[in-house]
């Protein structure tokens, strides 16, 4: 994918980007040994109780250059990583970016290329790894991350109410909107739940996706209400006003705990905060499609990225892409957590494959990775105006026009 060129992003823009997400970091000035790698990260949670078994693991191996894991919430990363690169102190070796990121790093220097590392490790290459991730790491023809994984919203539903309402919806594998509705219609006299309204960014931006949408036509100016944009919109709010979604004030999780909801837009990091409920018979699939020739699921990807940082050596380098390596090698640990490795070669694990998201590693083509440089500016405007849209309070051309205004009126005073 050719990404576009958009000069004049500041520091400030830089570490302004709003993502939503888990945690980490800290630098190399903290305690480091001198052939210690510091390794910072956005795994705060129990994301990083994996990760730092996978990286105790590693320093077993015995590595001229072991690794130190220092996770650190999410703003505060993306908060210090612009301070450290600017003073040239305490630059960590290795970092997690959100594949959103990248790019915007990149522009302004913050992120270096590491083609020449991957060249000289030999083993780290593009067609090991998920295409959409690796390309999310690619700016002007430079490399400048390396996946870890890709985390995608996908669909869980409640397997005893698709028996019930829906027992041949999953016959191809494939929900449609029109599947989904017919099935919530019957729940409905019921007093069930048909779809969950969760987490509108994703949701809306994995329709999108599907009716072949973008954030920006240009690379730079946003088109946020773009004719797929309202369509997008429009289907959500619909559910909503027939009554067979959940409705404002509802709590979709709670819901689907119950057995109250059929079906559960939510991150496949969710799977491990669900699969002991008891009595829930729960099953996955990817997300609700608009169209059923393109399934699409918004996904996001920790990426592996190495800051600017003029003390790094060939050496310490060299030990980073064979961390980079192993991880990828040896990351059944990182799936437990609930992520999809984007190096290929978990799909063939078969402990991997009893794991109840490794069915949307089948077909990675429906992966939807955003990489927009003012992702950031794009998506906290859309926030402010996505629910009040699906929940009747605005219309879906009312509010996409003031998230794309808002947007365009942030990015041009950015430039």
């Amino acid at each position: 994918m050719n990404k576009k060129v958009v000069k004049g992003l500041s520091l400030a823009a830089v570490a302004g980007l709003v993502l939503t997400s888990t945690a980490c970091a800290a630098g190399t000035g903290t305690g480091a040994k001198s052939n210690e790698l510091v390794f910072w990260s956005v795994f705060t949670g129990p994301d990083g109780e994996n990760m730092n078994r996978l990286v105790q693991a590693y320093n077993e191996t015995n590595p001229e250059y072991p690794i130190k894991h220092v996770p650190i919430e999410g703003n505060d990363l993306y908060t210090k990583i612009p301070t450290v690169v600017g003073s040239g102190k305490d630059v960590p070796d290795l970092t997690i970016v959100h594949a959103e990121r990248i790019d915007a790093f990149a522009e302004k220097g913050i992120v270096q290329p590491i083609d020449e590392y991957i060249t000289a490790n030999g083993d780290i290459k593009a067609e090991n790894y998920i295409e959409q991730a690796w390309q999310a790491g690619s700016y002007e023809g430079n490399q400048y991350s390396i996946p870890l994984d890709v985390h995608s919203f996908a669909t869980y539903y409640n397997k005893d109410l698709v028996d019930k309402y829906a027992p041949e919806i999953l016959d191809d594998n494939l929900i449609t909107f029109e599947e989904m509705i017919q099935a919530s219609e019957k729940a409905k006299v019921d007093g069930i739940k048909g779809m969950g309204i969760t987490w509108m960014r994703a949701q809306f931006l994995s329709y999108l996706a599907q009716l072949n949408g973008t954030l920006s036509v240009t690379g730079n100016e946003p088109t946020l209400d773009s004719p797929e944009a309202i369509k997008a919109l429009e289907s959500v709010a619909k559910l909503v006003s027939d009554g067979i979604s959940t409705q404002d004030g509802d709590d979709p999780n709670q819901l689907f705990a119950a057995g109250e909801l059929m079906f559960w837009p939510e991150g496949i990091w969710m799977v491990n905060s669900i699969k002991d409920i008891p009595n829930l018979n729960w099953g996955i699939t990817d997300m609700v499609t608009l169209d059923g020739n393109n399934p699409k699921n918004w996904t996001s990807s920790h990426q592996f990225a190495m800051l600017e940082n003029k003390n790094m050596t060939p050496e310490r380098a060299e030990g980073v892409m064979d961390f980079i390596n192993w991880v990828g090698e040896n990351s059944l640990e990182w799936a437990k957590a609930g992520q999809l490795p984007a190096q290929l070669s978990i799909k063939e694990n078969a402990e991997f494959q009893t794991l109840p998201h490794s069915v949307l590693m089948e077909d990675t083509s429906k992966i939807a990775i955003y990489d927009y440089m003012y992702y950031g500016d794009a998506v906290e405007a859309l926030d402010k105006v996505l629910y009040e849209v699906v929940f009747g309070r605005m219309t879906a051309a009312e509010g996409l026009g003031q998230a794309q205004k808002e947007a365009s009126e942030k990015i041009q005073m950015g430039q």
